[in-house]
């Protein structure tokens, strides 16, 4: 484990590619709570009716939650983007596919039922050949980043700057097609494109909030208040608005991170952000299940603590999974089987989004 911040500012090839850099896994852990949290307290309200205290967290992240995430992705990407493309297909797209396979095959397997009372079961056979083209629920992310990966290598000998510009008028259009994996595409892609392009001056950043805490903490503060301002204002989804708090955002979790990492507090975090792939798979049946409980006995009547409760369920009911599935030699749902891999397998290689 190298110290905190720790990775030449200059470029992160410098670092080992089997490091795990504390920081970014702080980063991704907040992320990963967030997008836990969203998913929850929405699926509450929704259920419910409702809203409550947990409603204006979500809001306030929806600025910079995805953004952060992706850019995250593709942060290490210059480290493996110039391997061969049957090693890079195997590790950036293989890899992704068979989860999101496995994963979606589980999903429609709890859902099934309520779809076919509400249709048919030829029709929900339908939807499962669908979730392919378009994303199923939850999984999205996963469905999208080999995309990221690939579009990243195949634009390799277009200029840097014309594919960035590009990227941004994506975002910048706010593209609404109905299509999950293309709107997400024109929304997302510029945060990816600009982990793996700006990656130096990312390192550079939590270096510079590692060294200067107190000036990172002002930072922070300031950058709470505008986002939370033009979140109330409805000003935050406005063209060049939303591309500019995305990466604000970004900013303020990286340092955010760097600071949590150089004080050593909140390592479930940390854990989490270690295993934050595990987590986004395997969160949507606790959290469904402990909605369902809670709702309908009615025990506790403020939403915004049962929001607040399905979203704990959700994070370490994802993790209690994991350690069920290893324990019961079921590591195929978060490991992938050597029949998988179409190039030699690496020793040791674990699920990891920014591998």
């Amino acid at each position: 484990m190298a110290r905190p911040g720790t990775i030449a500012a200059a470029s992160p090839s410098t670092a080992a590619s089997t490091a795990r850099i504390d920081w970014v896994d702080y980063a991704k852990g907040i992320c990963i709570v967030m997008v836990v949290m969203m998913h929850s307290v929405l699926g509450v309200e929704l259920a419910a009716g409702q809203t409550g205290f947990m409603h204006v967290l979500v809001a306030f992240a929806k600025p910079f939650r995805m953004p952060d995430f992706f850019l995250i992705s593709g942060l290490f990407l210059s480290l493996v983007i110039d391997r061969d493309w049957r090693t890079y297909l195997d590790r950036k797209v293989v890899h992704f596919a068979y989860f999101y396979v496995v994963w979606v095959t589980i999903q429609f397997g709890f859902k099934a039922p309520a779809f076919a009372a509400e249709t048919s079961w030829q029709h929900v056979g339908l939807l499962y050949l669908e979730s392919f083209i378009e994303p199923f629920g939850t999984l999205w992310f996963i469905y999208l980043l080999p995309v990221f990966f690939v579009v990243t290598k195949l634009t390799r000998k277009v200029p840097s700057l014309a594919v960035w510009l590009v990227a941004a008028a994506l975002e910048t259009a706010h593209i609404t097609t109905g299509w999950t994996a293309v709107d997400e595409f024109c929304a997302r892609f510029v945060y990816f494109y600009s982990g793996y392009l700006f990656a130096p001056y990312v390192f550079a950043l939590s270096d510079r909030a590692r060294k200067h805490p107190a000036l990172a903490l002002a930072a922070l503060a300031a950058w709470a208040v505008i986002n939370a301002g033009l979140v109330a204002a409805g000003a935050s989804e406005w063209a060049i608005v939303s591309l500019a708090l995305g990466f604000a955002g970004a900013c303020a979790i990286i340092a955010a991170g760097t600071l949590l990492a150089r004080a050593h507090w909140l390592n479930f975090l940390r854990f989490c952000g270690e295993h934050s792939i595990v987590i986004y798979l395997a969160f949507f049946l606790p959290m469904a299940a402990t909605r369902t409980l809670l709702l309908r006995t009615g025990i506790i009547p403020d939403i915004g603590t049962v929001s607040l409760l399905v979203t704990v369920a959700g994070v370490l009911g994802a993790l209690a999974i994991w350690q069920v599935a290893l324990r019961l030699n079921a590591r195929f749902l978060f490991e992938r089987p050597e029949a998988f891999w179409i190039a030699p397998k690496k020793t040791g290689a674990v699920l990891q989004a920014a591998e």
